[in-house]
């Protein structure tokens, strides 16, 4: 008797409990020590990347609001890869630096994540969609940023400065010099969509940011105001390279690196190859497509000659279209992606309650951006693609509606747990 009336007052119990969970989540999603904006910042990277997949967009033009949906090529996935860097320095201390007896189980931490990230990437590539996932990179970022997680936040700018400034024209150099090679591993990390150079750079800097709490009002602002200034030079530089024929168009990828250009070539037919930006059919690394020269040392001097090293290195500094590598886009995009997190940190205390659905959406990332992925293997089959600004908009509200209910009424995402058990699995002591 005793029995069933405490399995029936458990019940009861539970049902009051799950009634409640939805009034819980407006109340307290987004509060500290959680930081709205970021996860606002997140959503936003996630429908951008997902309109970049399989949206249609007309070339930018400032006095047409109807073209402006074109920003979400390239600057989707650098705003998402310097959230990664905020988010490592959060999970490492925020704005203090990690003890060293705390670094050697934060490093395994680190791999853990790393490891986890980059096999659900591996299983999203082998469902054979013309999307450029970005997870396989983002899972070899974490690895790379252990020798500088007690870097200071200045010292983590300036090597984020060195990397932007120097990194595109020392890789088109080196392209150059060794007449443009090729390899699995180079023209996955140095010369492919993500090259290695740009995306450390922005994460050194997202981790900068997140070092200089973030969480405080000062610090978006400042952080808005060195976006625009960034934004302006990155944007400035690459018109005057343009205006000069030095750059513009230019791109690091090679010939070996499986994807160039936006985060995904949608149509695959001449039509709409017209309307694909230059850098996305090229796959050249800053050098002219006819230069393929001869090999072997003989031949060598007038090969080196044919690849051009100063002008491949002066197209590397002046490149600023999405996913040309160049540093006027590191500079220009990598400043627009700034001054978006810094604005989403400064409207996300006035605007809660209408943007926790984004907010929603941007605290489970993993899990929103291999739903997409998986979602146009499922509408177009194997190898087929989708270039539809109806599906892009019905993809968002999905996302909205089903990470915001996933958040209300089970907490953090399906991905998300499965990342946290690998790092802590990875981080864990070994039994006797």
């Amino acid at each position: 008797m005793h029995t069933g009336v405490a399995a029936i007052a458990a019940y009861d119990h539970r049902v009051m409990t799950a009634a409640l969970r939805p009034v819980r989540w407006f109340r307290d999603f987004g509060r500290p020590p959680r930081i709205l904006g970021l996860d606002v910042a997140r959503g936003l990277a996630i429908l951008g990347m997902a309109g970049a997949h399989v949206g249609v967009t007309e070339a930018f033009e400032w006095g047409d609001p109807t073209t402006w949906t074109d920003l979400v090529h390239g600057r989707s996935s650098i705003l998402f890869a310097l959230l990664a860097g905020v988010s490592i320095a959060l999970m490492t201390g925020r704005d203090v630096l990690p003890e060293r007896e705390r670094v050697p189980s934060i490093r395994l931490n680190l791999v853990g994540r790393g490891a986890v990230i980059f096999v659900i990437g591996l299983a999203l590539e082998l469902l054979n969609t013309p999307i450029a996932v970005i997870l396989t990179l983002y899972g070899l970022l974490y690895v790379a940023v252990i020798p500088v997680l007690r870097w200071r936040p200045w010292q983590l700018l300036l090597g984020a400065a060195v990397l932007a400034l120097a990194g595109p024209a020392l890789l088109a150099l080196l392209s150059a010099v060794a007449l443009q090679p090729f390899g699995a591993g180079i023209g996955f990390a140095l010369y492919g969509t993500y090259p290695i150079t740009v995306w450390l750079a922005l994460v050194l800097g997202g981790m900068a940011l997140g070092r200089l709490r973030v969480q405080e009002l000062r610090t978006a602002v400042v952080a808005l105001v060195v976006g625009v200034v960034l934004a302006a030079i990155g944007y400035g530089l690459g018109a005057l390279g343009a205006g000069a024929g030095l750059g513009g168009t230019g791109s690091l990828s090679s010939s070996t690196s499986g994807y160039s250009g936006s985060e995904s070539i949608e149509i695959l037919d001449d039509e709409s190859l017209d309307s694909l930006p230059a850098e996305s059919l090229s796959s050249s690394s800053f050098i002219p497509d006819d230069a393929m020269p001869p090999s072997g040392w003989e031949s060598y001097p007038e090969a080196l000659a044919a690849t051009d090293p100063l002008g491949s290195m002066v197209r590397a500094v002046f490149a600023v279209d999405p996913h040309s590598g160049g540093t006027a886009e590191i500079l220009g995009s990598g400043g627009f992606a700034l001054a978006v997190v810094a604005l989403c940190l400064l409207l996300s205390r006035p605007l809660r309650w209408l943007l926790l659905p984004l907010g929603a959406l941007g605290s489970m990332p993993l899990t929103a951006y291999s739903l997409h992925v998986v979602s146009v293997v499922v509408v177009a089959g194997p190898g087929g693609f989708i270039a539809d600004n109806a599906f892009w908009a019905l993809t968002a509200l999905a996302l909205l509606m089903v990470t915001t209910l996933w958040a209300m009424f089970v907490g953090r995402g399906p991905l998300e747990r499965l990342v946290g058990k690998g790092a802590v699995a990875m981080a864990a002591v070994p039994r006797r």
